[in-house]
């Protein structure tokens, strides 16, 4: 099991890392991470939903993502409120202090999970969540030491020295855990390390002598790794990336979920991308695209509050183009209603108008992988979709894209520069690229489809943990003779 001195320290990416260098070696390797807590969710092959890192785990082990592979999903709709979705289905809705009463009844699935990976494979590889010495949450956890405690699983802890401090944090965590806790942490590894690792050598010493943990290895920071798909919020950098002549922007709202339908769009040749940040102005641009949300009506609440609504009439009024993807499509319409309270409390909000169209949100959650055509050219696609929503309207006679189920999705406005989708993936291929953004993607068959990109990114990511990770004394010291 990899456990952090925090969040954000580089745990999802190192154990997909890991997951490629082992699958390559010969081994069987499933990734599992017991709870998480992410709005970027992908979706497996039987309608079940999964934290968008474990995907990417998947992919390094080349199996498909599975509902086990995440049995514990809490996808934020507030500051203190998530949905809780459980072996890939809404299991229920939480606040953060009830929920620490709750984690007992989910363990048993979370164990369930487990044990059905560990079954069909010869590496289980476990992934924490936030930080192994949250000693105030030990008990009844299901995603730290509980975890490991409850199947017995040995730990490596993982510390940042790119954030500062990592010897307090990694001796630290050592401090204060209890005994038990702190005697099954076995090794560690000191991530995204800048400039020399010479200079880093008597910090590693001074750790392991300190804590009688095995240094497994001092990991330089590897800036190639732009097509993998971030997991948090707090890794989408606000401010232009690439040079291209075609601009996109994205703004940044506090419940964007699915965000990794833009990083395609983030490495293409050809387009500058950016998300903009509250309390600033949306900049003159080519298309603005609203993404996806977990809290839809908060959400345009939020864009109205900035401002961006009257950014984008500006925009529209000078000939760009919008586009909305599942909650930003809803938000174009002329009203958005939850009567049910699916989102926090009953309540109805004016949409942004520019689509004759109005949804109403349900308890019911459309999970599923879908095959699409583009219209009018019938441009292959892929994606899925994964909203609580039934959107009508006159728009809807405009559609987008065909399902290959026959199914339309998607509207047009009248004068074509407006538009929106439910399906997530739209950017995935560069040939629906291509058709959705015109002149600004080459048609150029060497363009590599966004899956490719984050292939060759997981194969540089093994060879780079190859180099400096002690794979061989894992495998050593953890597998079984």
């Amino acid at each position: 099991m990899f456990q952090g001195t925090g969040s954000n320290v580089g745990k999802s990416v190192l154990v997909a890392g890991l997951a490629r260098a082992l699958t390559r070696r010969g081994y069987r390797v499933r990734p599992f991470k017991p709870q998480n807590m992410s709005n970027n969710a992908a979706v497996t092959a039987d309608g079940g939903e999964i934290g968008r890192a474990q995907a990417l785990q998947a992919q390094a082990c080349g199996v498909a993502p599975s509902v086990h592979m995440n049995p514990v999903l809490l996808k934020p709709v507030s500051e203190q409120g998530a949905q809780i979705v459980v072996q890939g289905r809404v299991w229920g809705q939480s606040r953060a202090r009830a929920y620490q009463t709750t984690k007992p009844l989910l363990m048993p699935y979370v164990k369930e999970s487990y044990e059905r990976l560990r079954a069909e494979c010869d590496i289980v590889l476990v992934e924490g969540a936030g930080s192994a010495s949250e000693v105030n949450l030990r008990c009844n956890d299901i995603a730290n030491m509980g975890f490991a405690e409850a199947v017995d699983l040995p730990v490596i802890l993982i510390g940042d020295i790119d954030r500062g401090g990592v010897i307090a944090s990694l001796v630290g965590t050592s401090a204060v855990l209890t005994p038990g806790d702190a005697s099954r942490i076995r090794g560690f590894i000191v991530n995204r390390m800048r400039g020399d690792p010479a200079l880093f050598e008597s910090g590693m010493s001074f750790i392991a002598g300190r804590t009688g943990w095995t240094p497994f290895g001092l990991v330089p920071f590897l800036p190639h790794l732009g097509a993998l798909p971030a997991e948090d919020t707090g890794d989408l950098t606000p401010g232009w990336q690439g040079e291209g002549a075609f601009r996109i922007v994205v703004p940044l709202m506090p419940m964007i979920s699915n965000f990794d339908d833009l990083d395609p769009l983030r490495t293409e040749a050809g387009i500058s991308f950016a998300f903009i940040p509250p309390g600033t102005a949306l900049p003159p641009c080519d298309l603005v695209i609203l993404p996806g949300s977990k809290a839809t009506i908060a959400d345009l609440d939020f864009l109205r509050a900035q401002g961006w609504d009257i950014d984008l009439k500006a925009h529209h009024r000078r000939g760009g183009r919008i586009l909305g993807i599942c909650g930003g499509f809803q938000m174009l319409g002329q009203r958005i209603a939850d009567p049910e309270g699916i989102e926090g409390h009953a309540t109805s909000r004016p949409g942004l108008g520019y689509l004759d169209m109005e949804t109403r949100l349900t308890g019911a959650k459309t999970v599923r992988s879908v095959e699409a055509c583009l219209l009018p050219g019938r441009q292959r696609l892929g994606g899925y979709e994964i909203h609580a929503g039934v959107t009508q309207g006159p728009a809807l006679s405009r559609p987008v894209m065909q399902f290959d189920d026959g199914r339309l999705d998607g509207a047009i406005s009248e004068d074509g520069r407006v538009a929106g989708t439910y399906l997530h993936g739209v950017f995935s291929l560069a040939s629906s690229r291509q058709a959705l953004l015109g002149d600004a993607i080459s048609a150029s068959q060497d363009t590599p489809d966004h899956a490719m990109r984050v292939d060759l990114a997981l194969d540089c990511l093994a060879d780079h943990l190859e180099q400096h990770v002690g794979i061989d004394r894992m495998i050593d010291a953890f597998l079984p003779v």
